[in-house]
């Protein structure tokens, strides 16, 4: 009886059903690039704004600080977006003709808010709390970037789970005196520029970050990457 089929047939088959599963494989790691990349995330993306505020000409060039326009991030779970009224405290005595400025100005004569687009948005089914951090030692600039030296906002991190459980799961890496939250420009320790608490130098971030995990009592690795932390 004849050979129905090629010699070639198997070596054909082995190499399609290989080749098959380098493509899948490789289908799966440009999804998860994707998945990473600013495209779907929108780190490092600076969305339109009604005007463009500076964080870099308002924190470094005037000194103001974090707390005077987010009034909130200690004590709430939102940071706050803070009011037209704050913004004229200063505008009406200062650029109070700037054409730049005439959104600001036009919302405080109607009473209508400034519609901001939110730069750090987490999905609804997320729950987070500034307050937590902010009391637990976590800076600003640990989340949001160097915002000082941002002319247009822009998202620092991916905010995706992966970035969270990054700190989540070693929390003592990133913790600061509560005293140097605010601070934008602070340094964590080291040998040549030493952090003092309370009267205790450190030169190295381990043990800071361990003696703050418990001074701050923050809650053990298990408790906060359990999934109701943060998906309530």
């Amino acid at each position: 009886m004849s050979q129905i089929f090629h010699r070639s047939t198997n070596t054909l088959s082995r190499a399609t059903i290989f080749g098959a599963v380098f493509v899948v494989a490789a289908l799966l790691w440009v999804a998860m690039e994707v998945q990473r990349s600013s495209y779907v995330t929108y780190a490092g993306v600076r969305k339109p704004q009604p005007v463009p505020f500076s964080h870099q000409h308002h924190v470094t060039g005037l000194g103001i600080d974090c707390r005077y326009c987010h009034t909130s991030v200690e004590i709430s779970s939102f940071a706050g977006i803070p009011p037209t009224k704050t913004c004229m405290n200063c505008h009406s005595q200062i650029w109070s003709n700037a054409q730049l400025l005439e959104p600001v100005r036009a919302s405080y004569r109607s009473g209508e808010s400034l519609q901001w687009t939110r730069v750090n948005q987490l999905p609804d089914f997320v729950y987070f709390n500034h307050s937590i951090h902010i009391n637990k030692g976590v800076g600003c600039n640990t989340c949001h970037g160097p915002v000082d030296q941002m002319p247009l906002m822009y998202q620092q991190a991916s905010l995706q789970m992966e970035w969270c459980l990054q700190c989540h799961r070693a929390p003592e890496g990133n913790l600061r005196p509560r005293s140097q939250v605010f601070n934008m420009r602070y340094q964590q320790p080291t040998s040549a520029n030493p952090v003092v608490v309370e009267g205790k130098s450190y030169s190295d971030q381990a043990t800071l970050g361990k003696d703050l995990v418990e001074k701050y009592k923050v809650r053990s690795v298990l408790d906060i990457t359990s999934c109701n932390t943060c998906h309530r």
